[in-house]
């Protein structure tokens, strides 16, 4: 049982850090989508996720159409400012996937367009809705309640 996040073009080292090490303490899987705006290596990346590195089940793709192609079928959530459901509105499965785009302008506009049914929102109060939270907390906002709802299946 597995549940997957999904960062595509993530820009900033340390967003990537924090949520691998989420990733390792809950046994989801973390999957990056190339191009990424820095080296996995980076000092940064390393750091924030201190040493769960070697607990993360680390998927890298070239793109987001191979990622696609790939798990194809699988169920997929967009994490979006402009998401068309509640993300605590929404029942979800083992195995589902969680794709959030670039800190600086998210999932491609068009790729949202063709997946309107299967976007979620964080509710925000009107003074910040035209931002987001950062990546990694809102992340960690979407998996907790998929495990919450699941019952933190193998948690403690």
């Amino acid at each position: 049982m597995a549940l997957h996040i999904v960062f595509v073009e993530p820009e900033i080292p340390p967003n990537t850090g924090n949520i691998a090490r989420t990733c390792a303490a809950t046994n989801s899987v973390l999957h990056l989508v190339k191009p990424l705006g820095f080296s996995i290596d980076d000092r940064q990346v390393r750091r924030a996720g201190l040493d769960y590195w070697p607990y993360v089940d680390l998927q890298v793709h070239e793109s987001l159409e191979e990622f696609l192609a790939e798990y194809k079928g699988h169920r997929m959530f967009l994490s979006t400012t402009k998401g068309e459901h509640c993300y605590a509105d929404v029942s979800y499965q083992d195995e589902d996937m969680f794709l959030f785009g670039r800190e600086t302008r998210g999932l491609p506009r068009d790729f949202i367009e063709k997946n309107k049914e299967k976007t979620i929102r964080i509710p925000m109060s009107e003074n910040t809705r035209l931002r987001s939270l950062n990546l990694a907390n809102s992340a960690n906002i979407v998996l907790f309640e998929a495990l919450r709802q699941l019952g933190f299946p193998n948690l403690k």
